[in-house]
């Protein structure tokens, strides 16, 4: 027994037991330690469904959010607002100049003098282009597209049509011996210098007196002895529905004399465009432009006048030199085609022909072609005859079969003025009664015309709206040009916008009270906007300015070109579209063009070769943006 205890004793002693106890117990507790560790994990998923309801809500409320920051006043610079639609709410920009603008530009106009005479003492050029020569004496009065002598002397209307030159000008126009500042509106318009129009043969048919050294004006005391307002007032009398300048806004004086009529319906809210062909003998263009009053000149040949269908409230022809009834009665159909549907056309006959036959034989034709064409004759007083043009197309539809003119085709596109000869057709109305509908002057000034959505441009669903935000930007940038530029003290009179679009810089000026007309000229390169610039009330041509304008010689205060080189640059010749600017510019004349900076180089180039004073200006974006203005001035 003691020997079997003390084997026993051996063997747990031994040093192999002790391991294996020691093996068995780290098992033992490794077991035990992980059946722990599963019954804890069990647990959590069973208990997991009973934690997704959401904890009792506490008896403490937490702090409200700070406010968040206010938001900055971002200035509109754009016609698009926040939700991608048109917004006439905008902000074009103003310019950054001091009260001394005028004295800077005067400044530049002393330091481009002293360095010309630094240039010449020392010989070196600084311009590639240099200095254009002077022109021969006989192109004084040169009208490039007008310049034959022999046929504008002639009645042969063809032949003394538009033809302009190859080559343009390479020259500047000299100015009559003599020139003088033009006398200053309102006082124009009853005298103007002799020595500014040098030739003309109306003194002796007793349109115009020479006082000393003026022309005065006795208001067509020759063809109407009561004067022009009287004559007037009896139109006004006859067909009170003419309602100068509420429904009769735009007119049209055709072989104006010296546009006496034109002048006198100026101070009753209507704009007149006296029209004449050139005679070297009687310059009656000239004498209308040199008044102050709109003219162009131009001739009922064989193609279309450079204006729109349903251009004119009201057409005057007082023994005008051309015989309507001609050719299928083919120059009449073209007054038609200019006169608004419900328009009045005003036909003074010749008093020469009183108690003679032909006189009969005359009216007698008139009155046929006439009826023809769906005129109604609403008063006749005299030689005075007014005729209403109809309303629609029902007349000319309703009319027997075989009468002549016929219709025009319905394809014919009867706003497109360049280059286009003349149909003995009568022109369609549209079936919509566009043109027609307009409101009463001053209010279609910024009321968008009906014919705004039949201009062929790109928009579609936002044309008024551009056509608003248009007038507000030049609105916005005329009143800077007023601040900035004091154009209230330029006396401007006879003004053109070389690139009109709708007409918004014209509506500026007059909104701005500034005392001047504008051509409006819409150049053939871009979409025909004519019909609207007619309908707001204002006065245009269509014009291809590769080409010279229909004007004489210095008849142009102001010039306005925006956007337009960097387009024509691409068709015309830079260089002879500002030569042609030259010959239209008055002495001490000025010129504003907004232009792209990539082509402000070329223009400050060609602008020093003309000898005018010229400065570049940023627009009201800053120093950074795309645009420059260009600011001239033509001295004596």
């Amino acid at each position: 027994m003691k020997s079997t205890i003390t084997a026993t004793t051996d063997i747990i002693t031994t040093p192999n037991f002790i391991k294996f106890t020691a093996l068995a117990l780290l098992s033992i507790s490794l077991l035990f330690l992980t059946h722990h560790l599963f019954s804890s994990t069990s647990t959590v998923t069973l208990s997991l469904p009973l934690q997704l309801s959401p904890p009792p809500p506490t008896q403490t409320s937490s702090p409200p959010p700070p406010p968040p920051p206010p938001v900055p006043n971002f200035v509109k610079t754009g016609i698009i607002d926040e939700t991608g639609a048109m917004s006439c709410d905008f902000e074009v920009g103003d310019f950054h100049l001091q009260a001394d603008s005028v004295e800077e530009l005067q400044n530049v106009v002393e330091e481009n003098d002293q360095l010309s005479e630094n240039e010449k003492k020392s010989g070196s050029v600084t311009s590639v282009i240099g200095k254009y020569r002077v022109c021969e004496e006989r192109l004084t009065d040169y009208i490039p597209c007008f310049n034959n002598e022999e046929e504008t002397l002639t009645r042969n209307l063809s032949s003394s049509e538009r033809h302009c030159p190859d080559n343009g000008l390479d020259c500047l126009v000299p100015n009559p011996k003599g020139y003088k500042i033009p006398v200053l509106w309102p006082n124009s318009r009853d005298q103007v210098w002799s020595s500014n129009v040098p030739r003309t043969s109306l003194v002796k048919k007793k349109w115009v007196k020479l006082k000393d050294d003026k022309y005065i004006f006795p208001g067509d005391e020759e063809q109407l002895p009561k004067g022009v307002d009287n004559y007037l007032n009896q139109i006004s009398q006859m067909v009170p529905e003419i309602s100068f300048g509420h429904r009769t806004r735009v007119a049209l004086d055709i072989d104006c004399g010296v546009a006496s009529f034109g002048a006198y319906l100026m101070q009753r809210n209507v704009t007149t465009l006296s029209i004449a062909q050139r005679n070297v003998n009687e310059n009656q263009i000239q004498f209308a432009l040199e008044r102050g009053v709109p003219a162009m000149v131009t001739v009922f040949s064989t193609r279309r006048m450079l204006y729109p269908s349903q251009a004119f409230d009201f057409i005057h022809c007082s023994r005008c030199r051309i015989n309507w009834t001609r050719d299928d009665g083919i120059l009449l159909l073209e007054a038609n085609r200019m006169l608004r549907a419900g328009g009045y056309f005003l036909w003074v006959e010749k008093p020469e022909y009183k108690n003679e036959g032909i006189q009969l034989k005359q009216w007698k034709e008139m009155e046929d072609l006439t009826t023809r064409i769906c005129w109604e004759l609403v008063k006749k007083e005299g030689y005075i005859a007014i005729w209403r043009k109809a309303l629609n197309n029902s007349c000319y539809l309703n009319r027997d079969a075989g009468v002549q003119p016929p219709l025009c085709d319905s394809v014919d596109n009867s706003d497109n003025a360049w280059n286009v000869d003349l149909r003995a057709c009568i022109t369609r109305l549209p079936e919509n009664g566009y043109g027609a509908n307009l409101t009463a002057w001053p209010a279609r000034i910024h009321n968008p015309p009906d014919r705004l959505r039949s201009i062929k441009m790109d928009a579609d669903i936002s044309r008024n709206e551009i056509f608003r935000a248009e007038s507000k930007y030049w609105n916005d940038i005329i009143d800077s040009y007023i601040r900035a530029f004091r154009w209230k003290g330029f006396n401007l009179r006879n003004v053109m916008d070389m690139r009109a679009g709708f007409g918004g810089f014209a509506a500026a000026l007059h909104d701005l009270e500034i005392d001047c007309w504008v051509m409006n000229v819409v150049p053939v390169s871009g979409f025909n906007t004519l019909p609207v610039i007619y309908d707001r009330g204002f006065i245009g041509v269509m014009h291809d300015w590769c080409e010279p304008f229909d004007t004489y010689p210095r008849t142009y205060d102001l010039l306005h070109a925006a956007g337009l080189f960097s387009i024509e640059q691409k068709r015309c010749n830079i260089s002879s579209i500002m030569l042609e600017m030259d010959r239209m510019l008055r002495l001490d004349g000025h010129v504003y063009i907004r232009d792209s900076v990539s082509i402000m180089s070329e223009l400050q180039e060609i602008a020093s070769a003309m000898g005018w004073v010229h400065a570049i200006h940023d627009t009201g974006e800053g120093p950074h943006a795309s645009w420059k203005i260009l600011i001239c001035e033509k001295r004596m």
